[in-house]
């Protein structure tokens, strides 16, 4: 079992910048990819980025990449998302995800067996 836990979500204006962590606990989080999914109104669940498991690899999704930075900290058991010139379209639901066993990042929801609640964020024009 993993199980994660996320904040730093909130309420910026556009052009702003936020910071979500991800907590990890349970299964040995050096061994498992990581990543960052969102969740819109009305809209299907988009991958955002993902770090492999030692960190040396990071896959972004096109509508962020030049904006936000996946990185983890195995030491601390966690991952995070900077998050720069945030724009309303940006406004969703975050969630983080653990690909366990997995060396590589992976950017389809289903490769992901475990997923955190979400934290909130909300972009305002």
């Amino acid at each position: 079992q993993v199980q994660l836990v996320e904040s730093g979500g909130g309420l910026v204006q556009a052009g702003g910048s936020l910071r979500l962590s991800c907590a990890a606990s349970g299964r040995d989080f050096n061994n498992n990819a990581m990543g960052w999914f969102r969740l819109a109104p009305g809209k299907e669940r988009d991958f955002v980025a993902a770090i492999s498991s030692s960190g040396l690899s990071t896959s972004y999704a096109r509508f962020v990449q030049g904006r936000f930075t996946i990185s983890r900290e195995n030491s601390e058991n966690a991952v995070f998302l900077q998050m720069n010139n945030l724009q309303p379209e940006d406004t969703a639901i975050y969630y983080c995800a653990a690909r366990v066993g997995a060396d590589t990042v992976g950017i389809d929801a289903y490769e992901y067996a475990y997923w955190g609640q979400g934290t909130q964020v909300t972009v305002s024009s």
